[in-house]
């Protein structure tokens, strides 16, 4: 859904995955908006530092901690980021959110990850019998790593398959509770079943933990204005 690349929502930006390269480029533009001068050479930042620079009073620094952790960052650095999704900063909060889709897609091990790459691809293709085979094969090889299950709820959501989904969905929050992609796939698919109050709870809990999800804000509004409806003819 889009889905937020798996279990997403309808203003995901990035349905299938973020690369590195599109947050290093929307860094770089960041950076070069607010800079000054020239650039000095900077070399990247190790974890400990990237997770220090999201503590800076400065923009920049803060950017460049979110691009160490793109870079290096593992699902223990999830908090750091998803801190970053209320940075006072629109730019940064987009960069954060970007991020986080970049660590969650990484699982520690370069076969599964070459594995899950191809399941990205057929999906992105179309090919859902292929993917879901895929992403089941990712599951097999980790079970622990959550964007594995949140891809292949993707894919079930894309082919109908909602119970399927829903329980991809819950697979993905208990390993990864900040997942608000997950989140607001519960939502989707409940507001395609016709489920409002479970579609609204799970909307609002994707924005407690993403406020900028602008399509999912709208989403929710327009639910809550169903169901007063609904309450108002009950009575």
């Amino acid at each position: 859904m889009p889905f937020y690349g798996r279990c997403t929502a309808p203003d995901d930006p990035m349905p299938t995955r973020p690369s590195l390269a599109l947050v290093l480029a929307l860094a770089l533009a960041f950076v070069l908006a607010l800079a000054a001068g020239p650039l000095p050479a900077q070399q990247p930042l190790t974890r400990e530092a990237a997770l220090a620079a999201l503590k800076s009073a400065d923009a920049v620094e803060r950017g460049r901690g979110i691009v160490g952790l793109a870079r290096v960052g593992g699902m223990a650095d999830t908090p750091a980021l998803v801190e970053r999704l209320r940075d006072p900063n629109e730019d940064l909060r987009a960069l954060a959110e970007q991020a986080l889709w970049i660590v969650w897609s990484r699982s520690g091990d370069p076969k599964v990850d070459k594995v899950f790459e191809q399941g990205v691809d057929e999906m992105g293709a179309g090919k859902l019998a292929e993917s879901i085979a895929t992403f089941t094969r990712v599951i097999e090889l980790k079970p622990d790593f959550a964007e594995g299950w949140n891809k292949r709820a993707t894919v079930y959501f894309v082919a109908g398959e909602y119970e399927k989904s829903l329980k991809d969905c819950a697979e993905v929050v208990k390993r990864n509770p900040s997942h608000f992609g997950a989140l607001s796939g519960y939502g989707q698919i409940y507001l395609n079943t016709g489920e409002y109050e479970k579609a609204r709870d799970y909307f609002q809990r994707a924005l407690d933990v993403n406020p900028n999800l602008e399509g999912v804000e709208f989403n929710l509004r327009i639910l809550e204005r169903i169901i007063r409806e609904r309450g108002k003819k009950a009575t």
